[in-house]
């Protein structure tokens, strides 16, 4: 358990010393078990990625609102992203700890901002578990009509669609909780092997969909499709990338149990990223060179499953299509494990409700049981959302995205300002245990956290902006319209409840 009760001005970045715990610096002591090495560190960030799961999800979407056109939005969130990721390599390598956002933003500026920073990460990290087992609707229906459980319209967006996206999300939770409580190495190796599977599908996906093209890149300049003009089509279609492109701190969130983290992390959460974005914008390519038509209608409603199906008939279509089952499993198995590692972290500060059992680890597993059980019970109840109106899919999609932007600007703030007051050095003669150099933007970590800041500001506001023809598009749903806002406005505010409640009446630790 934490030696110290942090305070609420945390320490300055540490220049770390050659030798030692990656843990003793910052008082912890090492209780999850530090089994993972590097493939198994990328793993972690690129199933949170899931790149299978997350265009198969939300391909319909983009191209629903942008047509063609909205490919472009890719290589912008992926560039954006990319400043991001810089960042949070460099503080990877200075803070390898678990719950990375809460432990950087609360160590760049003060416990209560870090506090909140950890608390919207978490529970944006619990709706992305909660969309992520939806994804299974798009793809196991198209494999058999028995999944289909339900009946009716499997399309997500119906109503028997969406109803029967939460029965199998259920399912699929279920399945994840009992992995992430059973072992660390079983996890592990879950995640290795989805991840290899995943990797080996996207490309064969990429290749059959590019060889069997209909027609040229030529397509993805033509402005069809695109009802709100060129730049709102970008702005809505970057809700597909920006969907796909989030989590890639995962790594940084499992450094505790990684091997040699101050080297790994950083570098596995820019691969992660990288290999990402590359295998979904040639996917995202391909589906629109490959698809039979982008006029009958099918690729705004079924999208990548429609497009598989269609071009490389039913046989090989389904067995692609099982592969993106694999992706989504591994996907939501990984940002559980993300959730559960944050609740942890927070929890073992003393800083949430019943902390005790939530900071508790199993020394046979080397895994904290009751958070996996926290996140699964919640993200399943959130699925039941579901059952009240189709909307749901797409209002908790866009939820989870602007809940981890935010938090990622509460991270990127705090240490441009820290930067701008000269009280934090990105000095290329710090070391690692091994006494290496760590990882240091150097002369660029200014402009890159500039950049880093008013990009996740500019996406947090345009994601979260309440257009009726996208959150709303049948009317009469004015909570969905606004369910973002509201759900990020009633997180800050149990937040801050519970904050005020804590500070009188329960004591100083």
């Amino acid at each position: 358990m934490a030696a110290t009760a942090p305070a609420d001005v945390r320490p300055d970045p540490p220049v770390p010393p050659a030798g030692g715990s990656p843990l003793q610096e910052f008082g912890y002591q090492q209780e999850l078990h530090r089994s993972l090495g590097r493939y198994a560190s990328f793993a972690a960030g690129f199933s949170f990625i899931s790149v299978l799961m997350t265009v198969f999800q939300f391909f319909a979407v983009g191209y629903a609102f942008g047509g063609p056109v909205f490919f472009w939005a890719w290589p912008a969130v992926l560039a954006g992203q990319l400043l991001v990721a810089a960042c949070f390599a460099e503080l990877a390598a200075r803070y390898p700890i678990s719950g990375a956002t809460y432990q950087w933003s609360s160590r760049l500026s003060n416990l209560t901002f870090g506090w909140f920073a950890g608390w919207i990460m978490v529970i944006g990290q619990i709706a992305v578990v909660a969309a992520a087992a939806l994804a299974l609707q798009m793809v196991m229906p198209p494999i058999w009509s028995g999944f289909q459980i339900l009946g009716g319209d499997p399309a997500p967006l119906s109503r028997t669609g969406a109803a029967n996206a939460a029965v199998l999300g259920v399912i699929l939770l279920a399945l994840t909780t009992l992995v992430n409580v059973i072992d660390n190495r079983v996890m592990s190796a879950v995640n290795r092997i989805g991840v290899t599977a995943e990797i080996i599908g996207a490309v064969l996906i990429v290749v059959l969909l590019l060889t069997h093209s209909e027609r040229s890149p030529g397509i993805t300049f033509h402005t069809s499709g695109a009802e709100t003009g060129v730049f709102g089509a970008l702005l809505v279609g970057s809700f597909t990338a920006a969907y796909v492109m989030i989590g890639f701190d995962s790594a940084g969130e499992m450094s505790e149990e990684t091997r040699d983290p101050r080297r790994t992390a950083p570098r596995t959460i820019l691969a992660a990223l990288g290999a990402a974005g590359l295998l979904g914008g040639l996917l995202v390519l391909g589906g629109l060179l490959a698809a039979p038509s982008l006029t009958d209608g099918n690729l705004a409603t079924e999208g990548m499953s429609y497009v598989l199906t269609s071009s490389l008939g039913d046989g090989l279509g389904r067995f692609l299509l099982a592969d993106v089952v694999i992706a989504i499993v591994v996907a939501t198995l990984a940002v559980q494990t993300a959730a559960c590692r944050m609740l942890f972290s927070m929890a073992r500060d003393g800083q949430l409700p019943w902390s005790g059992l939530l900071s508790k680890v199993n020394r046979r597993t080397g895994m904290p049981t009751v958070p996996a059980l926290v996140v699964g019970i919640l993200a399943a109840a959130l699925l039941l959302l579901n059952f009240s109106s189709p909307e749901a899919f797409l209002a908790i999609g866009t939820t989870c995205i602007v809940m981890l932007y935010l938090a990622y600007s509460m991270v990127t703030g705090p240490l441009l300002v820290r930067r701008l007051r000269g009280r934090y050095s990105s000095r290329t003669d710090a070391l690692d245990e091994a006494g290496r150099p760590l990882f240091s933007l150097g002369r660029w970590g200014l402009p890159v956290n500039v950049l880093a800041l008013l990009y996740g500001l500019f996406m947090t506001v345009n994601l979260a902006w309440p257009r009726a023809e996208v959150y709303d598009p049948a009317g009469g749903h004015w909570y969905f319209q606004w369910f973002t806002v509201l759900f990020l406005t009633i997180t800050v505010a149990l937040g801050a409840a519970y904050r005020t409640y804590r500070k009188r009446v329960v004591s100083p630790r």
